[in-house]
């Protein structure tokens, strides 16, 4: 990727299927259903028509898991379940590559729909550090693709976000982006050399 000595333009990212390999959701409830040997779609039930209150943080971690256990019948103690939940992001070993070689002139940020504990894993990550600006729906209260969500990206960024270049794997959420007044980039893991090409041309456009 060809990267522009000093940027007048910058970046963002959503983290769940850019910076992990496929969703996060999918492994951690089969993780979770293998370990707690009840079905896949029982734990998918509750999970998926649960997980909103995490991700607007009208929920914590242990609240969320102790419905789960409730519905599932799921014995597993909490104990457990945080480091089973946290061991399921599968890393996009490329995309970390990418955002090492941003130069420090590209100013750099994250708006990703998340949950508790594991926005403050995120930020304990070294990787992390690289990011000038981290907006996590749980602590904002409002999640992609509300307009609030990405109003709350472009403040963060301290450019506006015609400057900005959005990333995301969703194409819902790419679209709420362009509406927003950001470049929207649409990601999938398999073609990462070709989102570097793009990501290469609107950094020196």
């Amino acid at each position: 990727m060809t990267l522009p000595v000093s940027a007048r333009r910058h970046v963002a990212f959503d983290w769940g299927g850019v910076f992990t390999i496929g969703t996060f959701d999918g492994r951690s409830t089969q993780n979770v259903a293998d370990r707690g040997g009840v079905p896949v779609e029982r734990v998918r039930d509750s999970y998926f028509r649960h997980v909103r209150q995490l991700e607007v943080g009208a929920w914590t971690l242990p609240q969320f898991w102790a419905v789960l256990q409730e519905e599932t019948g799921l014995q597993l103690p909490y104990e457990d379940f945080e480091p089973l939940y946290l061991g399921s992001i599968h890393d996009n070993a490329p995309m970390y590559a990418t955002l090492a070689a941003l130069p420090q002139a590209v100013r750099v940020g994250l708006l990703s729909n998340n949950y508790p504990v594991v926005s403050d894993h995120l930020r304990r990550d070294p990787r992390f550090a690289r990011f000038g600006a981290l907006v996590f729906s749980n602590e904002l209260g409002h999640k992609k693709p509300a307009p609030e969500a990405f109003a709350a990206l472009e403040q963060a960024m301290e450019v506006p976000a015609a400057q900005v270049a959005f990333v995301d794997d969703v194409q819902e959420n790419i679209d709420a982006a362009v509406a927003a007044g950001f470049h929207g980039l649409l990601y999938h893991h398999d073609r990462h050399a070709e989102f570097e090409a793009a990501l290469g041309r609107w950094l020196n456009g």
